[in-house]
């Protein structure tokens, strides 16, 4: 995925952020981005420079896929279960 920092500061994200929830900053396609977040080693970041665009490998997230926290936009799982 291709993300571009539209910002006049530099943006650092973690390894585990949500990135569909990153500044809003970062332009790319945040609903593809949903559920997913950088494919970086635990505890690293990756910065994007004013003006920068670079391209970003996501995963998935694992386990229970509920997202609480971040920006505050999702709070709860990822996917609705209608059983």
């Amino acid at each position: 995925m291709v993300v571009e920092n539209h910002g006049d500061r530099p943006i650092q994200v973690g390894s585990h952020y949500h990135f569909a929830e990153v500044n809003p900053a970062l332009k790319f396609d945040r609903q593809q981005a949903a559920g997913y977040r950088l494919n970086i080693p635990a505890g690293t970041a990756v910065r994007f420079e004013p003006g920068q665009k670079r391209e970003v490998e996501l995963v998935a997230f694992a386990g229970h896929r509920a997202v609480f926290g971040f920006r505050g936009e999702v709070m709860g799982p990822l996917e609705v279960n209608d059983e």
